[in-house]
């Protein structure tokens, strides 16, 4: 199992709008010791002039920055992943703050885990469509007359919480056994697999209703915190009910 010191979170900048604000989202992450940057379809593309200028000597985090065309490519080998928003959201989720989200990334880096925090664009953050993807909701107790955040200030929020609690890890946060979470991209094939499935039944119905019970199950898959071994059982067990309806 790797080490805890190898394993650090990796950040999603999910369609970032301005290139000074992936600098600035750069240079706050190596302030403490952060420097897995993945970034989601940037609108003004990549390389951005813009951002090496902002990231002033943190140019090396932008160099190493995985660029990805989804969120669910950019996600898919992430154990856990966090969602940072302010706003209120219908889907359920475990709600966290940047403190105890931070002190359960160390407990699962010290397992080995990979772990991930997403980070919406600036006008209007992350979409429920991104949140499905995430395991809990980290939110900063700000101002609820003024709660917007720019990017670069929110990543530093998160990255000075991981910094700040240091090496030490606590004895368990969030509960989790020592066992192996599934990936991001087992998830979403196990949603592909039910989705596919439950189409084939007619359930989703009505058609007016179809996209948001779709977003219902893929935000239940994403919350569970599944292992691998029970994707593997859900998988199976659609297979066998599958298998018996048909020799029936």
């Amino acid at each position: 199992m790797a080490e805890a010191e190898s394993i650090t979170p990796v950040v999603v900048l999910v369609r970032p709008q301005m290139g000074e604000n992936i600098g600035a989202a750069a240079r706050a992450m190596l302030n403490f010791s952060l420097d897995r940057l993945r970034i989601v379809d940037p609108r003004d593309g990549w390389p951005n002039p813009k951002a090496n200028a902002m990231a002033s000597g943190a140019g090396r985090v932008l160099d190493q920055a995985g660029i990805f065309p989804d969120l669910a490519s950019a996600v898919a080998d992430c154990d856990y992943v966090f969602a940072t928003t302010a706003r209120s959201r219908e889907l359920v989720k475990e709600v966290v703050t940047p403190e105890r989200a931070m002190a359960s990334a160390r407990e699962m880096a010290a397992q080995g885990r990979k772990v991930a925090i997403l980070f919406g664009p600036e006008r209007a953050g992350l979409e429920n469509a991104d949140i499905v993807h995430a395991n809990a909701i980290v939110t900063v107790p700000v101002n609820p007359e003024f709660f917007s955040l720019n990017m670069g200030q929110a990543v530093l929020l998160l990255a000075y919480e991981w910094g700040r609690q240091g090496s030490e890890v606590p004895a368990s946060v969030m509960g989790l056994a020592r066992t192996e979470l599934a990936s991001r991209e087992e998830i979403t094939r196990l949603g592909d697999h039910y989705e596919e499935r439950l189409e084939e039944a007619g359930f989703f119905f009505p058609e007016t209703r179809a996209e948001g019970m779709r977003l219902s199950l893929r935000n239940m898959w994403g919350r569970l915190g599944l292992t691998r071994a029970e994707v593997q059982s859900l998988h199976g067990m659609l297979r066998q009910i599958l298998f018996r309806k048909n020799q029936g």
